[in-house]
């Protein structure tokens, strides 16, 4: 798993006006290679009188699977531009569609890719951007005793208090940078003195606004 990557913050949509020509940018988060198709057929189904509906999506990792479309404009002016975007700006699991409604002005090789690449630039800025960064969440098992001066050192520290479990014994979750385990638990035992159990209770993406 990655340790830390970028994407779009949910689902957007932005529209700007060039030479008369209105350009619509659709833009969604999708994992995989079918929520990136539904998310483009869904689209044409909604704008089926527009003159184009051009697509482009980054998929996976490694980005391992990337396809983009022009439906119907000139070969390398749409699908091509919008995923170059998509690369520039380092997103993964991304998928943007850009509805064009023609204004009856031709803008050329040149101008047509200056458009879907600006529409899709202004729709990501639209929808947002977030950094998703691997998480480790660990359990601090202690007695209430402990409780005070656990917490207040985690809400001091730049690890992210994420829930406290009152049971028996009372089960601090901290949420930490993925790799650092062993630091953290380190710095646990010496502020309990040694009278903390302490395990890793899975990892998870946390989003942070970029």
């Amino acid at each position: 798993m990655l340790t830390s990557y970028y994407t779009v913050k949910g689902d957007g949509k932005n529209e700007i006006t060039i030479q008369k020509s209105r350009f619509i940018a659709h833009v969604k988060r999708t994992p995989t290679e079918e929520e990136a198709q539904e998310f483009i057929q869904s689209i044409k189904k909604e704008h089926a009188s527009a003159t184009h509906n051009c697509s482009a999506y980054l998929i996976g990792e490694q980005d391992l699977i990337q396809k983009a479309n022009d439906d119907g404009e000139p070969s390398g002016t749409a699908g091509v531009p919008m995923l170059e975007v998509l690369k520039k700006r380092k997103l993964k699991d991304t998928t943007v569609v850009v509805t064009r409604y023609f204004g009856g002005i031709k803008l050329g090789a040149g101008g047509l890719i200056r458009a879907y690449g600006q529409s899709v630039s202004e729709g990501l800025n639209a929808t947002g951007i977030v950094e998703r960064r691997l998480m480790e969440k660990m359990t601090t098992e202690i007695d209430y005793s402990l409780l005070g001066k656990v917490e207040n050192e985690i809400r001091s520290s730049n690890y992210l208090l994420d829930q406290i479990d009152y049971m028996e014994n009372v089960q601090v979750q901290t949420l930490i940078q993925s790799g650092l385990e062993e630091q953290f638990t380190e710095w646990m035992t010496n502020i309990t003195s040694g009278l903390a159990k302490i395990h890793s209770n899975g990892q998870l993406y946390k989003e942070y606004d970029v």
